[in-house]
C-alpha cells in the first residue's frame, strides 16, 4: 500500500518516519510544503493524479495557539481550507484520509473526559480552525479516520517538553499554569496507532480520541519532567489568570480514549503518560 504524509517535518510526521522503517510493505512518501504545497488546490490535485495513494495522513497544522488570534487568516487556511482540498482529492482518488484533530475543539467546560459523541465549541481561533477542518472532512468524506489528540509534545519540534528542559538550563525556577487538566501525548506513540490502523486494514471510520493514559495539570507535567531529568528546577504553581497568553484555553480537556481502545484492543499503545515521558526524555537526551 502507498501512504502519503503531509506535514512530514513536524513532531508527528518525524515520529511517523521513525515508525514506518519497522514496517517494510508499506511505502511511504513524505512531503513537506516544500514538496507539496497542500493550500493549492492545483497542486494537490496534480499530485494525487501522479500518484496512486491508498491512504493520506495529515500532519500538518497550524498549531501556535496565541499567534492564530491575530493570524486568524493564516490558521484557517492550513487548518481548514487545505484539509477540505485534501479531503476532496481523497475522495475523487478513492484513498482513506486519516486527519489529526485536537482537544481544543471543546471549550473545556466539562468536568468528564469528552467523548466523540460530544459536540465541539472551540473557545480559540486555533481551536475554530481545527474544528472547520474536521466539519469538511465529515462533509466531503465517509472513508476517513479523525483522530483529536492532546498536549503533544516528542524528541522533535517545539513543545512543553523541550521547552521545559531548555528553561532549565536558564533559570532556578519557573511559573507554571496549575488550573489547566489534560493528558499529555506522546507523538511516537500516536504515530505507532495510526500505523496499526493502516496496517490492519480497519475499515470502523469515523473520530477517535487518542492520548496518553492519565488527567494532570501543566505544572504536575512540569515538575515530573525535572523529576525524570534529574534537574532541580524549582516549579512554582499559579493560576492562568496569572499568566500572560493571548488566547484562552480549555481548563479541561481530558479525552476518553475507550473508542480507540475497542478499535485496536490489546495493541498496548495507550500507555501512561508518565511511562511515554520517560521514553521521550531518553530520547531527546
Amino acid at each position: 500500500m502507498n501512504v502519503l504524509v503531509t506535514g512530514s517535518k513536524g513532531q508527528l510526521g518525524r515520529c511517523l518516519q521513525d515508525a514506518a522503517k519497522a514496517i517494510p510493505n508499506l511505502q511511504f512518501v513524505f512531503t513537506d510544503k516544500e514538496e507539496l504545497d497542500i493550500t493549492s488546490k492545483g497542486a494537490v490535485s496534480e499530485y494525487f493524479q501522479s500518484h496512486e495513494f491508498d491512504y493520506c495522513i495529515n500532519c500538518a497544522a497550524y498549531t501556535a495557539v496565541d499567534k492564530a488570534e491575530s493570524e486568524q487568516d493564516k490558521a484557517f487556511l492550513i487548518n481548514a481550507e487545505a484539509v477540505r482540498i485534501l479531503a476532496q482529492a481523497c475522495l475523487l482518488s478513492d484513498c482513506i484520509f486519516i486527519h489529526i484533530s485536537t482537544d481544543f475543539v471543546f471549550d473545556g467546560e466539562k468536568r468528564t473526559p469528552y467523548t466523540e459523541g460530544d459536540i465541539p465549541n472551540p473557545i480559540n481561533i486555533y481551536g475554530a480552525s481545527k474544528f472547520k477542518g474536521e466539519q469538511y472532512v465529515q462533509q466531503i468524506l465517509k472513508k476517513y479516520f479523525m483522530i483529536r489528540t492532546s498536549w503533544v509534545y516528542s524528541e522533535y519540534g517545539h513543545n512543553f517538553v523541550k521547552t521545559m528542559l531548555r528553561l532549565a538550563k536558564e533559570k532556578n525556577e519557573i511559573s507554571v499554569v496549575n488550573d489547566q487538566i489534560g493528558s499529555p501525548t506522546y507523538a511516537g506513540d500516536l504515530a505507532k496507532l495510526i500505523l496499526k490502523i493502516i496496517y490492519r486494514e480497519s475499515n470502523t471510520y469515523g473520530i477517535y480520541h487518542f492520548s496518553n493514559v492519565g488527567s494532570i495539570s501543566w505544572y504536575d507535567f512540569a515538575k515530573e519532567i525535572y523529576r525524570v531529568s534529574h534537574l532541580k528546577t524549582k516549579v512554582i504553581p499559579i493560576a492562568s489568570k496569572d499568566y500572560t497568553q493571548v488566547a484562552n484555553r480549555p481548563v479541561f480537556s481530558i479525552l476518553a480514549t475507550d473508542k480507540v481502545n475497542q478499535l485496536m484492543p490489546g495493541s498496548g499503545f495507550l500507555c501512561d503518560w508518565k511511562s511515554s515521558l520517560l521514553k521521550a526524555i531518553k530520547r531527546i537526551r
